[in-house]
């Protein structure tokens, strides 16, 4: 069986469960993990222009044997790009880079003040281009998002953001579902904090998984979308192994509760 999919608001399907490949360079190393990925059975891959492994990516797609249009793949503008201008070449060169005619979704990685508006009619017209599949942003607080809507024309399929049981955005969650914006979560397993938290060791034990696979499980039952990151051949396997089990409504909750709002990257709030 494969991945399960959501729809986004532009009615794309993107794979529910992903491989994010920051830290993982140099190149040739992320072209050796994606070709694992994409062989064991992940058809969603994450990658930015700032983790400098954007060819490596591209090759490891273009030389998997998987056609290219079963892959969904996301790639980023970063801050240093931002700007009407500044976006449209940059994104160019993201494609040369990959190697590719076109990702599946480009993001803005980041709000940058001043910026983030201008960076985004570019993002618009990237759409339009057929280039970008679909178009999102990353790491926008509820803050950040109704500016956007106040002055966008096309409203953001995703907004990728730091999510996890010791970071449970739940308002931010709840805003951007009734907005038709899907939630995806970097670093759903806290970059291993807490992988032996008792409640999850508890849980793990239950549902007969490993702790990391009750993590990504509680998020993809919240209904969003997760790019864990692993360079292990098994635990690509383990991290894709989410849909023979369900965790009940109080085993739910006692994740849920579990949150500190604590991050393990940066603030985006701190963004004006």
């Amino acid at each position: 069986m494969g991945v399960p999919t959501k729809r986004l608001n532009n009615g794309v399907q993107m794979p529910v469960v992903g491989l994010g490949v920051w830290k993982i360079k140099p190149s040739f190393v992320a072209k050796r993990v994606v070709k694992d990925a994409l062989r064991v059975g992940y058809r969603h891959i994450d990658t930015a222009r700032i983790y400098l492994n954007e060819k490596g990516v591209g090759k490891a797609i273009r030389e998997s044997g998987v056609p290219r249009e079963e892959i969904f793949l996301t790639t980023k503008l970063w801050n240093a790009d931002q700007g009407y201008d500044n976006a449209l070449k940059a994104f160019d060169k993201s494609l040369v880079r990959l190697g590719l005619d076109y990702v599946d979704l480009y993001l803005m990685h980041w709000p940058v003040t001043g910026k983030r508006l201008d960076s985004w009619r570019a993002i618009e017209e990237i759409y339009k281009s057929g280039k970008a599949k679909a178009i999102g942003v990353s790491n926008f607080t509820i803050r950040h998002l109704k500016e956007l809507l106040a002055n966008c024309k096309i409203v953001p399929a995703v907004n990728q953001v730091e999510f996890h049981p010791f970071l449970f955005q739940r308002d931010l969650m709840d805003y951007c579902n009734k907005r038709g914006i899907a939630l995806e979560a970097y670093s759903p397993l806290a970059h291993g904090k807490f992988m032996n938290h008792p409640t999850i060791s508890e849980l793990a034990r239950k549902y007969k998984k490993s702790n990391a696979q009750v993590m990504l499980r509680w998020n993809v039952q919240h209904g969003n979308i997760v790019i864990p990151k692993s360079t292990s051949v098994e635990r690509l396997k383990e991290n894709l192994d989410l849909f023979d089990f369900e965790i009940n409504n109080d085993d739910m909750q006692s994740i849920n509760d579990l949150n500190q709002n604590l991050r393990t990257c940066w603030d985006p709030s701190e963004m004006k």
